[in-house]
């Protein structure tokens, strides 16, 4: 599914030398090569400001507390995504308010989330799943209507577009992932905050430091989230190659595109107004399991991103979600399978495994 590999050979000897300098730095927590990561990816995302912090986990749970989230409030996200957006909200102590998706984007449906507010709402966490923005347009004007904060979970969309904006830029906060299979991935777990308040990202600079602006003085508690300089590091020199492994990823999807047309597989449909950049390549196949694991046997490794929508998670069974609920979430559940999209495939691999696919639909 991915040749993390591939990737580092191409600039292996630019990441050893930026590692050495660090070394002798011996600054190896937040310090300058962390500001200077800081600095550079907010100018990428189009934000006043960029926060490191230990995780996109991390950054979801940062940001909620930024905000005030906590006991007694509800944070409306979709069914249909990773655990982290989820869980974060439950971690404040807030109640995660599952929407169901549209079936073409996978992103939470606009035209559902109105239904979910209560009195207790505080903020929307639209998720922009698989590279693509959700459409925060419609999901801004409920939030502005209603008086909510909007958070994105950016985990899977750094560099992503819509209207030639870029994710991040449309709420209070956005956040980022760099999980070693990302598009901008670090050497290990690593996230990041993107917003355009001062006094917000001040506070989640704070927080990561157990909620001190200076060592043993603890205005307010935090947690231990900030980013290793080593991750910095390594994602600094990353980021300036990043447009043109979008532009791999997009060439990829595109070829998968036209392999598959006519086959009655469901490829990827991406919105007009935006800009993906296929940090996943979903396909809807019927009898999806038999289908992976036919191509497993002919040498295709695929994922299943995700098996169980979480309104059906056993955590959350408190919250008294029943199947039917999302019904578009649980429908993906069964039928979405990932194909290998980065950027190092070569022609004859996408042609190998569009062809597998088309044998065993």
């Amino acid at each position: 599914m991915f040749d993390s590999r591939g990737q580092y050979e191409q600039i292996r000897h630019e990441i050893r030398q930026a590692i050495d300098q660090l070394c002798e730095s011996q600054a190896f927590t937040l310090g300058p090569a962390v500001e200077r990561f800081e600095r550079s990816l907010a100018d990428y995302c189009g934000t006043a400001h960029a926060i490191g912090v230990s995780s996109g986990t991390d950054a979801l749970l940062c940001s909620l507390m930024a905000a005030g989230i906590g006991a007694g409030d509800e944070v409306i996200c979709p069914a249909f995504t990773f655990f982290a957006t989820a869980g974060s909200i439950a971690r404040t102590g807030a109640r995660p308010v599952f929407g169901d998706i549209e079936p073409d984007s996978f992103n939470i449906d606009p035209a559902g989330i109105e239904r979910l507010i209560t009195p207790r709402t505080r903020a929307i966490m639209p998720v922009h799943l698989f590279g693509q923005v959700a459409r925060m347009d419609a999901i801004s004007d409920i939030a502005r209507r209603h008086g909510l904060l909007v958070i994105e979970d950016a985990a899977q969309a750094i560099g992503a577009r819509r209207g030639g904006r870029r994710a991040c830029g449309f709420g209070l906060a956005g956040c980022l992932s760099f999980y070693p299979t990302k598009n901008l991935g670090a050497f290990g777990d690593a996230g990041a905050i993107c917003t355009n308040d001062g006094n917000f990202a001040q506070l989640c600079r704070r927080l990561r430091v157990h909620g001190a602006d200076r060592q043993y003085h603890h205005q307010t508690v935090g947690g231990m989230f900030r980013m290793a300089a080593i991750q910095a590091t390594v994602l600094a020199v990353k980021l300036k190659y990043l447009d043109q492994w979008h532009e791999a990823r997009r060439r990829n999807a595109a070829m998968y595109d036209r392999l598959l047309a006519g086959s009655g597989i469901i490829t990827p449909h991406i919105d007009e107004q935006n800009w993906s950049i296929y940090n996943q390549y979903c396909v809807r196949v019927p009898r999806r399991d038999h289908v992976r694991a036919a191509l497993a046997e002919r040498g295709v490794e695929t994922m299943v991103y995700y098996p169980l929508p979480l309104h059906l998670q056993e955590c959350f069974r408190a919250l008294g979600g029943k199947e039917g609920d999302c019904p578009q979430a649980e429908r993906a559940c069964r039928e979405v399978l990932a194909l290998p999209i980065y950027p190092e495939l070569k022609p004859e691999q996408i042609e190998y495994v569009a062809a597998q696919l088309r044998a065993v639909v």
